[in-house]
């Protein structure tokens, strides 16, 4: 187990990776009993809108040999005790789902002795080691084997594995020392925007949770050699690639470009640390003038290699310098296409607006010639998308196109290493940073695949949340009621559901059914986006518009358009046309609902229609020839129409 960036079993996993792409190996892996030889490394998708990404919490997804710790619908902050193990045992759940890609949750070690909260490994105590947590005995040997396991096991079923990454915050790995007093934590607005040389001594904290007296600011050498002490690899044992400001008052991201301050008891890493000043010509000469993403990158090439990962989703991605974040993204490409990964993947968090994330991904984040990271998290159509489908808050149908149109003017330049950015967004309806799940108790069943099916066929590459498809609607208070107190109600145990992982359930074979329809209809998965005016009487057509309105779109590729109609009212059944592209198909093409939520079946005739008059809102626009799809949708149903 490496204690360094620089140890020889890195540059072996790392060379090992080298040699094995150089010479096209395989591995053998077992599935039911059939060996299938699979690539190593394992090779990038071409282009990874081919795939969608089913989104797990290690902690919360399975344990096939224990029943979690605690109710599993209800906040429980601690370990359940999921495995790597467990997922291993549903990978034949997920590829017939149809998932091409896991994102997992952090696996690397968190500090012990068990606390709350840091069962969701987002707490990095060893950046190079798993979690032996996560293993189905406990131990570290067993969480490497398990792991490989898991990743060789996904693979050999054409499934790629995400790994999801800190670069902002290392775990409780020391604690502040103010007034001459330890504390875990603290808040103070003059130490956090104070000049550099104020921030306050630390005690670095041990395997048993103590912040040793003797071990402030610096660790003598050779005096933490637990595993659990302090923080690894040992390159990171210095106070000054920590920020040391105390907790953080905002989320915003400063005139400096990102947020200062600790996560609470996260700690937050100097990114930006540049060994160019007097003191720091040792750090220099080892690790050159970036030392601490010099460190961060040695780490994650050594993960990537080791267990032949396909992408890294990056954490809390707005925290950090967008120069730097770019540089780690650059580094990451490189490093996999060094070893055969030739797409290797990265996405970030930035939980915030269009132009937010515009600084942080692609070309026009920074001035350099260069891309970053390849995409982010899709966090505006989230903040519109479920509150349109439910007609939550009066969210208007328009809001959608409005938030296509804002990201087209947005990112008018923004290009990524895969062409134009928004492309390829990780879409999403909810996940474990959320209060509540897409699916509340209250939500029918008819508005949850409404969402799915849009989501599905919207641009993007669609990540689904642990446990949508079984049904969990988040956790329950002692008393039955939803709890909402939280974003740990949005993280059930799903092994301990009773009928999980029930491949029947009625929301699990609408994803299989709506993933079949992504796969095998490219327009869905690359094609150019159109929202669609409707009409009620096949003569006057305009945008639908208000609560629970329709969203009509296409999505279309060469010579091939796909139509999505969805009837976004409770009660209000729509019976009318919706616009196609004129030089597209011909009158009496045929036309066949491929996909339907409540069981629609049938097909229609594309109709010419002379005369047909346009309108934007309550504004006549003018009048002429069209070619329209006859729709008949009924309350909470979505339709997927494509060419018979």
């Amino acid at each position: 187990m490496p204690r360094d960036v620089f140890d020889a079993d890195v540059d072996d996993a790392i060379a090992a990776a080298r040699r094995a792409a150089l010479h096209g190996e395989t591995r053998p892996v077992s599935v039911h009993g059939s060996v299938r030889q699979v690539p190593y490394p394992f090779p990038s998708p071409v282009d990874w809108r081919e795939h969608w990404i089913y989104f797990l919490m290690l902690d919360r997804f399975n344990n096939p040999d224990a029943p979690p710790r605690g109710p599993w619908d209800q906040r429980f902050d601690f370990r359940h005790g999921g495995t790597f193990a467990g997922v291993t045992a549903q990978l034949d759940y997920l590829e017939a789902l149809g998932a091409g890609a896991i994102w997992l949750s952090p696996v690397v070690k968190n500090p012990r002795p068990e606390r709350a909260w840091n069962y969701h490994g987002y707490a990095a105590q060893d950046f190079l080691s798993l979690d032996e947590r996560f293993a189905s005995d406990g131990r570290s040997e067993t969480a490497e084997r398990e792991f490989e396991e898991l990743v060789q096991g996904a693979h050999a079923r054409g499934i790629r594995v995400v790994l999801d990454i800190v670069l902002n915050h290392a775990g409780q790995v020391f604690d502040y020392v103010r007034d001459g007093s330890v504390t875990a934590m603290f808040t103070d607005p003059a130490v956090l925007d104070g000049p550099l040389g104020s921030e306050p001594d630390i005690r670095w904290v041990d395997g048993t949770g103590n912040a040793r007296a003797d071990w402030q600011n610096v660790i003598p050498a050779g005096d933490a050699e637990s595993p659990d002490d302090a923080v690894y690899p040992r390159d990171l044992r210095r106070a000054d690639f920590f920020r040391r400001r105390g907790s953080k008052t905002t989320d915003r991201p400063s005139a400096r470009g990102y947020v200062v301050g600790d996560f609470d008891t996260l700690r937050q890493v100097v990114l930006e640390y540049r060994a160019g000043g007097p003191g720091t010509e040792t750090v220099r000469r080892r690790y050159g003038t970036n030392p601490l993403l010099t460190v961060l990158v040695r780490a994650y090439s050594y993960l990537i290699a080791r267990y032949d990962l396909d992408a890294l989703r990056i954490d809390t991605a707005k925290y950090v310098s967008p120069v730097h974040l770019e540089w780690f993204g650059n580094a990451m490409r490189e490093f996999g296409a060094s070893i055969g990964k030739r797409n290797l993947f990265t996405f970030g968090e930035i939980y915030d607006d269009e132009e937010t994330i515009a600084a942080f991904v692609g070309r026009n984040s920074t001035e350099a010639a260069s891309f970053g990271i390849d995409s982010a998290l899709d966090f505006p159509l989230f903040f519109r998308l479920p509150a349109v489908v439910k007609a939550r808050g009066g969210a208007p149908v328009e809001d959608l196109r409005r938030l296509f149109a804002q990201r087209t003017a947005v990112e008018r330049e923004l290009l990524s290493s895969h062409g134009e950015a928004g492309r390829f967004f990780i879409t999403f309806l909810d996940n474990h940073d959320q209060h509540e799940r897409f699916r509340h108790p209250l939500t029918p069943d008819a508005q949850v695949t409404l969402g799915l099916a849009c989501l599905f066929c919207l641009p993007g590459i669609p990540a689904l949340y642990y446990g949508t498809e079984a049904g969990l609607s988040g956790t329950v208070a002692p008393d039955g009621s939803p709890d909402l107190t939280a974003n740990e109600s949005s993280r059930e145990a799903l092994w301990g559901m009773p009928g999980a992982f029930d491949r029947t359930a009625t929301t699990y074979r609408h994803v299989a059914d709506i993933a079949r329809v992504r796969a095998e209809e490219p327009a869905l998965q690359f094609g150019r986006l159109y929202f669609r005016e409707v009409s009620g009487n096949a003569s006057d057509f305009g945008h639908s518009y208000g609560t629970g309105g329709m969203i009509a779109f296409s999505r279309i590729l060469a010579d091939r358009e796909v139509s999505v109609v969805a009837n976004c009212s409770t009660t209000t059944r729509f019976r009318g046309s919706v616009l196609r592209d004129p030089d597209i198909g011909a009158p009496a093409t045929g036309m066949a609902i491929r996909y339907s939520n409540v069981g629609t079946t049938g097909g229609a005739q594309i109709q010419r229609l002379t005369d047909a008059r346009f309108h934007d809102r309550d504004r006549f626009t003018g009048t002429g020839d069209a070619l329209a799809l006859p729709v008949d949708v009924g309350p909470m149903e979505v339709q997927v129409w494509t060419p018979a």
